[in-house]
């Protein structure tokens, strides 16, 4: 222990020989030290807000696991494919809206203002009209919160979204509790080039995102997280088609369903790495505990319980578990926490 001391005198001595020889300021040393060693150490970079949405370079083959209530595009070609259209034919483009599982539960959903939206076209050559939507492949709840598989450590997604393009248009189910505008026209040549750029949509853009992430409900507030579901698909046509030199008009608000949480800035928490490492055990158990509450499955009695947890997270400890682009985030929540939109988006 003597000896021990002996030697860290004679280093204290020796640096502070060394600053009086220099003639330097400690605090101006300890700076230039701490910059430099801030240079050597890997920079993360820094954070861009909204979290840019990540396309793949190919749609994932899907998991036999996931299995859909109602099928997917059930008359709609399975691969996706679009008719051809004759390059001088003249094509009306329709804005379709209607309630949410509407062929099920009619305009329940509508009076919480939960729509869906798609597009039609209609060929002035042939007579023919299609519908164009895009949806959820295993319905909204699995694309919204994930599954607990046996032998699977991290949360299982049945996750993906995709264009579904079929014949007719049918005006009693877009027209008697939603809505069926023409909003313009286009040649078939810019229908067939609108069609190559859907099938490259499809391909890249898979995954399905229920919720809008802002910082609070003002005008001015920051958007964490955007969300990846059927209107913006809509809308992403909508601009396609105007920077080919469509021209669109609508003659009626054009308003759409946002769903919002709101928090403080989200904290980064990982991928499904955090589900295999001990360290994050704790993380790990508490994400799981947390999705707990949304299984799938659940008797009316476990669903109002679940309920009850799930509002117990998100407004007591103000925590929402948020999962984008394969990866979890933190969402500090804030007052008032979620909320229903319907909202009016103007045409691009």
């Amino acid at each position: 222990m003597r000896h021990d001391n002996s030697t860290e005198s004679q280093r204290v001595t020796a640096i502070r020989g060394l600053i009086l020889y220099l003639g330097e300021k400690t605090e101006e040393l300890i700076k230039d030290y701490q910059a430099r060693d801030d240079r050597r150490r890997p920079q993360r970079p820094q954070q861009v807000w909204p979290v840019p949405y990540k396309r793949l370079d190919r749609r994932p083959d899907v998991d036999p696991y996931c299995q859909a209530l109602f099928p997917f595009c059930p008359s709609g070609d399975p691969d996706g494919r679009m008719p051809v259209m004759r390059d001088s034919d003249l094509v009306s483009v329709f804005r379709l809206q209607t309630p949410v599982w509407e062929f099920r539960y009619g305009d329940v959903l509508g009076k919480f203002h939960i729509m869906h939206d798609a597009i039609g076209f209609g060929s002035a050559k042939t007579g023919r009209n299609f519908t164009m939507e895009w949806y959820e492949l295993f319905q909204l709840g699995n694309c919204t919160f994930p599954h607990e598989r046996a032998g699977v450590s991290a949360p299982f997604w049945c996750n993906q979204g995709a264009a579904c393009f079929y014949d007719e248009i049918d005006d009693v189910h877009w027209k008697q509790n939603g809505s069926l505008e023409k909003i313009g026209e286009i040649s078939g040549e810019m229908f067939n080039e609108m069609a190559r750029w859907v099938q490259e949509d499809n391909e890249t853009g898979v995954y399905y995102e229920t919720w809008t992430v802002k910082s609070d409900a003002g005008a001015n507030a920051t958007t964490w997280f955007e969300s990846y579901d059927c209107s913006q698909f809509v809308h992403r046509t909508y601009k396609k088609l105007l920077d080919m030199g469509a021209d669109l008009s609508s003659q009626t608000p054009t308003s759409y369903t946002k769903i919002y949480l709101y928090s403080g800035e989200p904290l980064h928490l990982g991928d499904d790495s955090i589900f295999q490492q001990s360290s994050t055990r704790d993380l790990a158990t508490d994400i799981k505990k947390f999705y707990h509450s949304f299984r799938s499955h659940q008797s009316v009695v476990e669903v109002i319980e679940s309920l009850l947890e799930a509002l117990e997270k998100m407004v007591l400890e103000k925590t929402f578990y948020f999962y984008y682009n394969s990866e979890y985030w933190k969402l500090p929540m804030k007052y008032p926490y979620i909320k229903i939109n319907y909202e009016e988006i103007p045409l691009p």
